[in-house]
């Protein structure tokens, strides 16, 4: 990813306030309120908020992103929390995860380019062990008339960063589907995910 790609979330996390709040995102909190504590894995994890509740709940959390102020603010937060995690800064390929490291894979609103965001939930998904599940959440590519009608509800504005349903079966092929849904919500999590949205959310099992 290019250099102001990262200055862009370098920017965005360096305000002392929390850019997307303190508070998991509620679809990920759901879902691992109903699951086994184990090894997590949390994908362009930003300032930590879901990485750190994971670890409040028991599980054993690791976590990357490509900026060093997220990675500062996450510490931070797991401080706050009294918690611990693991977060590397890096891009994806650099990281050394192995196959089958981890129990579960979270993915809440990680966007990543439309050149390398199938490439990358195919590295992602083969770290995730037999058994072991996916939760994900982020903006349909429906969001954008939404975004047209109020900027305060966050999201790319690029059609291609967006994902539907078509594309997630496409790129998670090896997991049973526990759910899978195209979803207008509300989103109040900090300054960046205000309003009205259409998401797509999934959680599934590996085969």
């Amino acid at each position: 990813m290019s250099d102001s790609w990262t200055e862009r979330w370098n920017d965005r996390y360096s305000n002392e306030i929390f850019a997307y709040g303190e508070k998991p995102n509620n679809y990920l909190k759901a879902q691992l309120e109903n699951l086994q504590p184990g090894t997590i894995l949390f994908a362009a994890e930003g300032e930590g908020r879901n990485a750190v509740f994971a670890a409040c709940l028991g599980w054993d959390v690791q976590a990357f992103d490509i900026s060093s102020e997220g990675k500062k603010k996450a510490f931070q937060l797991a401080e706050k929390n009294q918690v611990t995690i693991a977060y590397q800064v890096g891009q994806l390929e650099t990281l050394g995860y192995t196959a089958g490291q981890f129990d579960a894979l979270a993915l809440i609103y990680a966007h990543f380019p439309a050149t390398v965001k199938s490439a990358y939930h195919r590295i992602l998904s083969s770290y995730v062990r037999s058994g072991g599940y996916i939760i994900f959440e982020a903006f349909s590519k429906k969001h954008l008339d939404y975004l047209a009608k109020n900027e305060q509800v966050g999201g790319p504005k690029e059609f291609d960063m967006l994902f539907s349903i078509e594309e997630i079966k496409a790129d998670f092929p090896d997991y049973e589907i526990l759910e899978l849904e195209e979803k207008e919500i509300e989103l109040n999590e900090g300054q960046f995910h205000n309003g009205t949205g259409s998401v797509i959310r999934f959680t599934g099992r590996k085969k």
